[in-house]
């Protein structure tokens, strides 16, 4: 038998016939475990597609043109402006919710707890809110809802309305299982009971391996579906994705854009293939895509499209999700995702250095805005029913920009003005555009000192981390890379046109205009709640903590000083001609001091 008919053999028969993913299979002469495959042309069914396709409902559309599908939407007309409509009709966001019960997927991670707690502060007079939970770690989906509700987040709600709390039910299930792992009866409870879903379950790990990848974010949104349509009174699914999702293009409009491969052969190909040589074929068929997450985004967006069929789907695209702006706590964060993870070292003096274009935008954007917009989003897609899909692009870069290079500067300035204790060294960062001069300076800044330290704490019978750090963040460091060498223009009109079909009290209470953000003052609750929610730092550790920041910063003084004089002894030894030059120089010096008459 012949290596190609072997690997034939490996992938599905019908996958190898189908005409929706056109691939060329290239094999090594030597070991059939080397073969890649390598996208020959676009899926053929999505091209012809690619016509203009449109399902009017009064003034809005869904469109697709050249692959790209979405609801185009004429803003004066669909999101009609508070102020033009009749306030008799227009029911408030919070009476919207009074009585209806919702279903959230992911309500125990970052985004879910702030969800949560919002509805509940919010929308008080909401029914239940069932959440999806796994049992983890020995522990059962009841302990692990109470650990949740006993978490710093809730505080101030357990402390006003304890009996809001008790509205959240946990549901047992998993979003790799088969149903998503939900009893019959618990299946029976959600599909007669619930009106609003809210999914944001996904694994966001850029370098999950493309198998886990696809069963989370695809899989697990497919039994979503599924289960959506045996709900009886469903009005909303806020699926979310995320703004990356269409990174392989610079302008990102609030459309669905056609993948290069039909998402029910990606499933089929992680069913068929051996793990190992799915791990060598992962960034072909990923193309230009940076890793798994923003790839399989990308397809269970147009799977959600294939699924839904006449389910009432918003999809929320949120660009990078981290701190709190107002609400429930100004800068509260759980997690060391993304840029907090490197704003932490920075703040710990352990890292100085990273590639990034400081003129690019940074398009961080405070998870309370997303949540806002998120039951917002919910409430129109009820009030306003059409059979369009709804897309938000929820991000800072079109209205009020801040560039990395402010951010960096600002996180600077505020990790030095409240600084963690036991801080390793003072706190400084270069942003460099050179991949070359950055790595050398690294080993310099951040190797050389992490092993020395290390050293030390053996001699001082510690154990030693430093290294270790390093390690992680390098690879933290090769994982955000990417996006923080390109740019991109994030499409937000119709996040714009809906926050303006909102009342004025609607508005102030479900806020998502990004226009209100003060960097500066946003930045300094971003560290402030860096300090107190993820290092457990109180503030009254504060005056000590300057005080020995004080004394790092003349100590990072002294060793530059150090430095500069250790390089100039080195190059005077080693050239005489400088010696010469610098001799002469101090003789000038003497000589034009000596003319001083005090002197």
């Amino acid at each position: 038998m012949s290596e190609n008919s072997n690997v034939n053999h490996v992938i599905s028969p019908t996958l190898l016939k189908s005409p929706t993913i056109a691939t060329s299979i290239a094999l090594s002469s030597t070991s059939p475990a080397s073969a890649s495959i390598t996208t020959a042309t676009i899926n053929p069914t999505l091209a012809s597609s690619a016509s203009t396709i449109t399902r009017a409902s009064g003034t809005t559309a869904t469109t697709m043109l050249n692959g790209h599908v979405g609801t185009q939407f004429n803003s004066k007309s669909n999101f009609e402006d508070y102020s033009s409509c009749n306030e008799a009709n227009y029911i408030p966001i919070p009476q919207f919710y009074a009585g209806r019960s919702v279903f959230i997927t992911g309500g125990t991670g970052f985004m879910g707890k702030v969800l949560v707690e919002k509805l509940l502060r919010s929308c008080p007079d909401i029914k239940n809110i069932y959440l999806l939970i796994r049992p983890k770690r020995g522990q059962d989906v009841s302990d692990r809802l109470n650990e949740m509700l006993n978490a710093p987040l809730f505080e101030k709600l357990g402390r006003e309305n304890p009996k809001e709390l008790c509205k959240v039910i946990p549901i047992g299930g998993d979003i790799t299982s088969e149903q998503l792992g939900i009893s019959e009866s618990d299946q029976a409870l959600l599909c007669r009971t619930v009106s609003i879903v809210f999914h944001s379950a996904a694994t966001v790990k850029f370098d999950e391996k493309l198998k886990l990848s696809v069963t989370i974010n695809m899989l697990g949104t497919k039994r979503l579906v599924e289960l959506c349509h045996r709900m009886m009174f469903l009005e909303a699914l806020i699926h979310v994705s995320t703004a990356y999702c269409n990174c392989d293009r610079t302008d990102v409009q609030e459309v669905i854009y056609a993948p290069p491969y039909n998402p029910d052969d990606i499933i089929s190909l992680i069913n068929w293939l051996p793990e190992d040589m799915l791990d060598q074929l992962t960034p072909s068929l990923i193309g230009k895509r940076p890793n798994t997450y923003t790839f399989t985004k990308a397809l269970a967006e147009h799977m959600l499209l294939k699924e839904a069929g006449n389910l009432p789907v918003a999809i929320v695209r949120p660009s990078i999700v981290i701190a709190s702006l107002n609400e429930p706590l100004a800068g509260w964060i759980d997690n060391f995702n993304g840029p907090t993870g490197l704003l932490s070292a920075l703040a710990k003096g352990l890292f100085r250095s990273i590639v990034c274009e400081q003129n690019y935008v940074a398009d961080v954007v405070p998870v309370d805005i997303v949540i806002n917009l998120m039951i917002a989003a919910a409430w129109r897609k009820a009030t306003h029913k059409t059979d369009n899909f709804s897309i938000y692009n929820c991000c800072t870069g079109q209205r009020h920009p801040i560039r990395w290079g402010e951010f960096v500067n600002h996180t600077l300035s505020m990790v030095r003005k409240h600084p963690l204790e036991s801080c390793v060294w003072y706190p400084s960062g270069v942003l460099r555009r050179s991949t070359t001069l950055n790595t050398i300076y690294g080993i310099f800044v951040h190797y050389i000192p992490a092993y020395l330290l290390d050293v030390l704490a053996r001699l001082m019978g510690k154990k030693p981390f430093v290294v270790k750090i390093q390690h992680k963040l390098y690879k933290a460091v090769e994982c955000l890379n990417y996006f923080a060498v390109n740019q991109w223009e994030f499409k937000d009109d119709n996040v714009h046109a809906l926050f303006h079909t909102l009342s004025p009290k609607d508005r102030n209470n479900f806020l998502f205009d990004v226009t209100n953000i003060d960097w500066l003052k946003y930045v300094e609750q971003y560290v402030l709640g860096l300090r107190q929610f993820l290092f457990k730092q109180r503030p009254e550790s504060l005056p000590a903590s300057r005080k020995r920041m004080t004394r790092l910063y003349y100590l990072h003084l002294l060793s530059k000083l150090v430095v500069v004089m250790c390089t100039w002894r080195f190059l005077m030894k080693r050239s005489k001609r400088l010696n010469a030059l610098w001799t002469a120089f101090l003789q000038y010096i003497t000589k034009f001091l000596r003319l001083i008459p005090f002197l």
